[in-house]
């Protein structure tokens, strides 16, 4: 029984710490929460991981310590993310202005605001984070306007910039149902 217990610890073994290294290190991917109000108003929320930022902080700020322990490698982040990521509209760039920087164990969140031109208007977006660091980082973008929400992938072979059409806001009786108001579900 003994040796029935050590072939088969000998043949788990090296699978669970396979599976415990794969879980640990998740891939450099980022998400970015970009919700807009019936009046125009934009807060845009980008949620990253510390584990793939401090190591890009040797490039974005090469004269700070790669840490965010480090005020000036956070300044020089949130610069980085103000340029790397923008939105824009047919009536031009629309300019988001750092609000908050949260800093919380291996979770950064830094999150801009600003105000669309023309409110019910197309948006393109463009997200260009750290692909100068990791070529094969997928970053997604949520849009949330008008009770409906988009979903954006910027990754290898993606366009920098893509658009989200406007689309006429839903009422509260129909978000997030995809059916008309009085249509029963059969």
């Amino acid at each position: 029984m003994r040796n029935l217990h050590s072939r088969l610890l000998a043949i788990l073994l090296p699978g669970m710490l396979l599976a415990g290294t794969a879980q640990a290190h998740r891939g450099h991917d980022n998400l970015s929460v970009v919700e807009i109000d019936v009046a125009g108003k934009v807060r845009v929320t980008h949620y990253l991981a510390a584990h793939d930022v401090e190591p890009a902080l040797t490039r974005i700020a090469p004269d700070a310590q790669p840490s965010l322990d480090d005020p000036d490698a956070v300044a020089a982040l949130t610069r980085y993310v103000g340029t790397r990521f923008g939105l824009a509209t047919a009536a031009g760039v629309v300019p988001l202005a750092l609000e908050t920087t949260d800093l919380a164990g291996d979770d950064v969140r830094l999150v801009y605001v600003g105000t669309l031109h023309q409110p019910a208007a197309a948006l393109d977006v463009s997200d260009v984070l750290f692909v100068d660091v990791y070529p094969a980082i997928e970053n997604q973008v949520n849009v949330r306007r008008g009770g409906v929400t988009r979903t954006l992938l910027f990754g290898e072979g993606d366009a920098d910039t893509q658009r989200v059409e406007a689309e006429a806001p839903r009422s509260p009786a129909t978000a997030g149902h995809g059916r008309a108001p009085g249509r029963r579900k059969d």
